[in-house]
C-alpha cells in the first residue's frame, strides 16, 4: 500500500554534508510516523531518526543528535534527514521506513520491527 523511495546519497569529505529524501507513494496520506535506519558492512541495522506525522516530535540517536536533522512535508509526501558534520563512522546505507500503527512518536521507533514500510537504501560514504 506504501512504496517509499530514498534518494540524495553519495560521497562526500568528513565534516561535509547530504540531505536524503524519502518520498511515499501510494496510500500517502495515513498518518505515519516515520524512521530512518542504517547499516553498515558487518553491522546491525540501527536507528538513526524519527519524525512524527505532524513533524512536531523528534527522536535521534545518540550517535547523530546535534549532527542530523530530520523534518518531512506531507504535502509532498516525503521526509529529509539532513545530515552534518559527517564522520566515515556514518558511512552506511541509510533506509526510510514508514510505521502505519502510530502518528505519534514513542520509544517503539527505535526498533525496526515497529515499521511496515522499508525504501530500498541508499548509500552514504563518508572518507576520511
Amino acid at each position: 500500500q506504501v512504496q517509499l523511495v530514498e534518494s540524495g546519497g553519495g560521497l562526500v569529505q568528513a565534516g561535509g554534508s547530504l540531505r536524503l529524501s524519502c518520498t511515499a507513494s501510494g496510500r500517502t496520506f495515513s498518518r505515519y510516523t516515520m524512521g530512518w535506519f542504517r547499516q553498515a558492512p558487518g553491522k546491525e541495522r540501527e536507528f538513526v531518526a524519527g519524525i512524527s506525522w505532524s513533524g512536531s516530535s523528534t527522536f535521534y540517536a545518540d550517535s547523530v543528535k546535534g549532527r542530523f536533522t530530520t523534518s518531512r512535508d506531507n504535502a509532498k509526501n516525503t521526509v529529509y534527514l539532513q545530515m552534518n558534520s559527517l564522520k566515515p563512522e556514518d558511512t552506511a546505507v541509510y533506509y526510510c521506513a514508514a510505521d502505519a500503527m502510530r502518528s505519534r512518536i514513542t520509544t517503539a521507533q527505535a526498533r525496526p520491527e515497529t515499521y511496515d514500510y522499508w525504501g530500498q537504501g541508499t548509500q552514504v560514504t563518508v572518507s576520511s
